[in-house]
């Protein structure tokens, strides 16, 4: 992957995202679509910045430690034994390395994060 110019501003919503693999035994309800467009990933690996789309759909995760804000759609978050996190438009959460989630979306969620994986 190419690293982008350092300092750039993009108009989230009008990016193309790229389809992402979903692995069928994540998906719980419905026929959810993921897809990508990566912004920024630096050189080893380990900080990832992007934007990332779901359509409707239930399905289940094991999380990175990712910073987010939701750009548009709706979307409910069960963190096990923790909180249900409810996202929509204009909402910032952060996702802890290795919480097991399951993701309600009911409207098509768009969101900007950054991952930073462990060393």
């Amino acid at each position: 992957m190419r690293e982008p110019e350092s300092t750039f501003a993009v108009a989230v919503m009008d990016l193309e995202l790229e389809p992402e693999a979903l692995d069928p035994s994540q998906v719980l309800a419905g026929k959810p679509k993921l897809s990508n467009h990566t912004l920024f990933e630096s050189e080893d690996g380990r900080i990832i910045r992007g934007v990332w789309q779901c359509t409707p759909g239930v399905v289940s995760d094991v999380e990175q430690d990712e910073l987010f804000v939701v750009i548009a759609g709706h979307a409910t978050v069960e963190v096990e034994g923790g909180s249900t996190l409810d996202l929509r438009q204009g909402v910032t959460g952060i996702l802890a390395s290795g919480a097991k989630t399951v993701w309600t979306v009911t409207e098509t969620l768009r969101k900007v994060y950054q991952i930073t994986l462990p060393r």
